[in-house]
């Protein structure tokens, strides 16, 4: 793999600690600021509309720039962003910063994949799509929960304070490591905006909002629910955000190593299982041990989807794929908005702290339904196509009636 991977899992790495940090910080925040835990909720819904808009305009709007250049003006952007957070006076000004952050994150996924694939022979692109996505994983192991035990023992401040440093990080990185790639010829923005007429780009874009999904509607609510239901101390949350970043790098790992073999079969498994684990979650929440377990099959299940949701995007949006890139990126967060306001409407309803398991066990088998009607179309599509392509057999040097009829 080309060393140009690892800066863009540098700049993954600082995005993917400030996404999911703040859900092991968010009893701090609402403490800070007088709000309730289903309104701090609204930073993580906040933030992922942040990405599922950014993501189409910032990728719009870096059409005349290469793409080193442009990935390098997002890491400043989300710089910027995090450093509004961490000095924020109110909790509307720090949603501001998280959403300006939050505009830095789908772009940079988007056309990081793109320069990913680009990277590397055609069948290593899932590998390559997931060895960027590789940092945000690692972030769950390292960064989250390092910021978490930071902004827990001396202030969430402090926490997006140093996650503004990676940044700096990621932007030299890429500054220094990422080649200047061709742009493609010929390519523009109607071209871009053609892939969306594809139903498979569209369809594989709903499997992503309702897939990830399903892992953000019991994660974001991960701190209240193994503090209140399973009985773990409030220090413990760090350590068992470490076992989903855990198990989001080997998820991410094998769904990228897979994907390359066998995509669609891959999706049907690991979006069954995970609507399968998180309905036992509403379960396993109530004992530690097997809560532990539980939330290491979320983060496994869940990123085993990544590298081949975004592989097929890229694959149905062939010729013009960043703006589809970018825009499943957005999908993705999405998906997190949507199922972070579904689990805190579920809450507020006196259902509970396990009742967002029960939302995102509907989004995921939502999401395998869709694998299966997108197959069954592509097979239809196939076949199709297959019985209107012309015969091969010739008679005497020249084509048969049928083949002629066929052409016709």
């Amino acid at each position: 793999m080309p060393l140009a991977l690892l800066a863009l899992a540098i700049g993954a790495f600082g995005i993917g600690t400030t996404e999911f940090v703040i859900m092991g910080l968010l009893p701090e925040v609402a403490g800070d600021f007088g709000v309730s835990i289903p309104t701090a909720g609204f930073l993580v819904t906040g933030y992922a509309l942040g990405v599922m808009f950014g993501a189409p305009l910032m990728t719009v709007l870096g059409t005349k720039v290469s793409r080193k250049r442009m990935l390098m003006l997002l890491m400043g952007l989300f710089i910027v962003g995090n450093l509004l957070t961490a000095v924020a006076p109110s909790f509307a000004v720090m949603l501001i910063g998280r959403v300006v952050a939050s505009l830095a994150h789908g772009a940079f996924f988007g056309i990081g994949s793109v320069v990913a694939a680009d990277l590397v022979a055609p069948q290593k692109k899932a590998g390559a799509i997931a060895m960027m996505f590789t940092g945000l994983t690692v972030a769950n192991v390292v960064g989250v929960p390092l910021g978490t035990l930071v902004g827990q023992s001396v202030g969430w401040r402090v926490t997006f304070a140093l996650v503004a440093g990676l940044g700096v990080v990621g932007l030299a990185g890429i500054a220094k490591l990422v080649p200047e790639l061709p742009r493609a010829e010929g390519v523009r923005l109607r071209h871009e905006l053609a892939a969306f007429k594809n139903a498979q780009v569209l369809l594989a874009m709903a499997m992503t909002v309702l897939g990830f999904g399903g892992v953000f509607a019991a994660i974001t609510y991960i701190a209240p629910m193994m503090t209140h239901v399973a009985g773990f101390a409030d220090g413990s949350v760090t350590w068992l955000l470490v076992l989903f970043g855990l198990g989001m790098v080997g998820g991410n790992l094998v769904g990228g190593r897979y994907a390359d073999r066998a995509l669609m079969p891959m999706l049907y498994v690991s979006l069954g299982a995970l609507a399968v684990v998180l309905a036992l979650f509403t379960l396993t929440a109530h004992n530690k041990v097997l809560a532990a377990v539980t939330i290491v099959l979320i983060g496994a299940l869940g990123f085993a989807t990544v590298p081949p949701l975004q592989k097929r995007v890229l694959d149905q949006a062939h010729g013009a794929p960043t703006l589809a890139s970018a825009a499943n990126i957005g999908a993705f967060n999405l998906g997190n908005a949507l199922s972070a306001w579904l689990g805190g409407l579920v809450i507020a309803a006196g259902l509970g702290y396990t009742a967002p398991n029960w939302v995102g066990a509907a989004l995921a088998a939502g999401a395998l339904l869709l694998a299966l009607v997108s197959s069954a179309l592509e097979r239809r599509d196939d076949t199709a196509a297959g019985a209107g392509a012309p015969s091969a057999l010739v008679v005497g040097g020249k084509p048969t009636e049928r083949q002629t009829a066929v052409q016709q």
